[in-house]
């Protein structure tokens, strides 16, 4: 249940973004504004927006450390959570591409060790964009493979095995041999004992804020959870994604075709497509790619619009503990990013 504080508070930001939108078309300023009001969801973590190529906003906000009031940097290190499971698509398709995995043949092929009989049923590609009906490779499926949608985990990480089964190299390594060749060079796969630049990560109960001691990302969860990286490096994989430098045509059109229906408030109320970890939305007419990422005390949204030639990047070390508050400010920004016109001369085009 959400508190009358926290609905009075939600009242008083709602007014305040619809006056401070008719009163100034500034969108920069109106990130601003949305980002230092402290109610009902308080801001920690860096914006970061790229358009045709230039950073038009680019700011860090609040502390990566926060009981020792460290100021956030731009270049800061910030658990992505499931904005690593693109990438984990990335690395099955270019196994695709060697002829290594076959996208329609059933898992049992790359995961022989699997006893359940849906393994020879299940298909790669159903575990690419979710329509698996695997919950636990201990039980049967809650629906048959292809009739449903069921977001979650336990899918990369057997994207994970298969890609290592086929390619004989760890995901750590084939990840990292990737990151290297597009210069992400500040982007690495969790390991306990090098955290590098990595901030840390709070949950925010009514902005009281608790570090996450211990991280959820184990060797096990990599293809899931497990990419460390900076806003800059996400803009980077942007544009070699989809700019056709990592995958070849057909590829990243399986990525980016919607193959599944799935809703997301931060991408509407309504189901929208989905694709290889990948939502396919549109907004006032707008179509966009993107997905979040939420755990560890760290919460991330990645979008691109294709014919507005834009990214927006948002990365937070802060979680809130009330599940109404997820992404509140990221859907904010991606309001009026949209609303702006970094994206509205493009529709004349």
């Amino acid at each position: 249940m959400i508190s009358k504080k926290i609905i009075s508070a939600f009242l008083i930001f709602s007014l305040s973004v619809k006056v401070f939108s008719q009163t100034d078309k500034n969108w920069q300023n109106k990130i601003d504004s949305i980002i230092k009001i402290k109610e009902p969801a308080n801001f920690n973590g860096v914006v970061l927006i790229n358009k045709n190529g230039k950073t038009v906003y680019s700011k860090a906000f609040g502390f990566s450390d926060i009981e020792n009031k460290t100021p956030l940097k731009m270049n800061d290190q910030f658990e992505i959570m499931s904005n690593t499971k693109q990438i984990t698509s990335v690395l099955v398709l270019k196994e695709v591409e060697k002829g290594k995995i076959n996208l329609h043949a059933p898992i049992k092929k790359y995961l022989p060790d699997l006893k359940q009989t849906w393994a020879d049923s299940v298909t790669v590609h159903q575990l690419l964009n979710h329509t698996h009906g695997i919950v636990d490779v201990e039980k049967p499926l809650v629906f048959k493979p292809g009739t449903d949608f069921k977001y979650g985990n336990l899918s990369n990480n057997l994207l994970g095995k298969i890609v290592e089964n086929v390619s004989g190299k760890s995901y750590r390594e084939l990840a990292s041999k990737l990151f290297k060749q597009l210069k992400m060079n500040d982007t690495f796969c969790y390991f306990k004992n090098d955290k590098r630049n990595l901030v840390f990560g709070y949950i925010n109960k009514e902005n009281k804020f608790t570090k996450v001691e211990n991280s959820m990302i184990n060797e096990e969860n990599l293809p899931a959870d497990g990419v460390i990286t900076t806003a800059k490096d996400l803009i980077i994989w942007n544009n070699q994604l989809h700019k056709g430098k990592i995958l070849s045509p057909k590829s990243y059109q399986l990525v980016t075709t919607e193959s599944a229906k799935s809703q997301h408030d931060v991408f509407g109320k309504e189901k929208m497509g989905y694709g290889y970890n990948i939502r396919i939305a549109e907004a006032n007419g707008i179509k966009y790619l993107g997905h979040t990422g939420l755990g560890d005390g760290f919460s991330s949204l990645n979008i691109y619009v294709p014919k507005a030639n834009l990214h927006i990047i948002v990365l937070e070390n802060q979680m809130n503990d009330n599940s109404s508050l997820f992404y509140y400010i990221e859907k904010v920004i991606k309001d009026v990013v949209f609303e702006s016109e970094l994206v509205k001369p493009s529709l004349t085009h």
